[in-house]
């Protein structure tokens, strides 16, 4: 990232803005936004806890869609990989073909689909 958009990110993290990546391949974009988020002053002030933070930034601000089951694993296996608990209590990544859904015209409805809340 560059610094304009390392700047934006750390204003993103001091509310509750949310971030996605809706054709994962590997889970490196999601870790770093992840990390950085982790890291922001304004999380550290509103969970001062690292477990109720890192926890936060999975179940509330992250999300992803794989478009295989292999990339899905590979992906949830590097981002969540160092959590069991959070590797059965996040639903933010999916197996879903958002590249196909796009095309279809149909990615709106299938964001609302899995992220809609």
């Amino acid at each position: 990232m560059g610094c304009r958009d390392a700047d934006t990110l750390r204003h993103l993290a001091e509310g509750e803005k949310k971030f996605a990546d809706l054709y994962m391949k590997s889970g490196l974009y999601i870790t770093e936004i992840v990390k950085r988020l982790y890291r922001s002053e304004g999380l550290k002030v509103a969970y001062p806890d690292e477990r109720d933070r890192i926890r936060h930034i999975l179940q509330e601000q992250v999300f992803g869609m794989a478009p295989t089951r292999i990339i899905y694993l590979i992906a949830t296996n590097y981002i969540l990989g160092f959590e069991e608990e959070l590797k059965h209590s996040t639903h933010n990544f999916v197996e879903a073909d958002a590249a196909e859904a796009s095309k279809l015209g149909t990615l709106d409805a299938l964001v609302e689909q899995h992220f809609g809340q």
